[in-house]
């Protein structure tokens, strides 16, 4: 089994360096080919929606997009599914960043009952509380 670190993926994704995008490409297509399950983190998928962003300046409605076509993809397996899928319907559906999204997801998933925060926007999410400031 192979993990994609972020640059593998944004590569892959964006094709800003057609050079390393083709080597990302092959890389993936390689391993699939040779029965290496390739696996996405929750980690990486964090990290790729930041650089998509702020570094890639690619709107929200194109990173929710591009992340669900990333959960279609047979080829690509991404840790924990289940809590990305619950994270982009709340990314979706509110103003709240998509990293408070990500951890209020997976918080439910660890059988949490709330994430407590300061961030207004999160604070707005189901089962995250706004803590008061003394």
């Amino acid at each position: 089994m192979y993990g994609l670190d972020t640059n593998v993926l944004i590569r892959y994704l964006l094709r800003d360096d057609l050079m390393q995008a083709e080597l990302a490409r092959a890389a993936i297509e390689n391993a699939v080919q040779s029965g290496e399950p390739v696996v996405v983190s929750l980690l990486t998928m964090l990290e790729s929606e930041w650089v998509l962003r702020s570094c890639a300046s690619i709107d929200k409605k194109t990173i929710l997009s591009t992340f669900r076509m990333l959960l279609e993809t047979r080829d690509i397996r991404i840790e924990q599914e289940e809590t990305l899928e619950e994270a982009l319907y709340l990314y979706e559906n509110s103003s709240a960043d998509f990293a408070d999204c990500l951890m209020t997801a997976r918080y439910a998933r660890l059988g949490c009952s709330a994430m407590l925060t300061f961030d207004r926007k999160a604070a707005q999410l189901p089962g995250v509380i706004a803590v008061a400031a003394i």
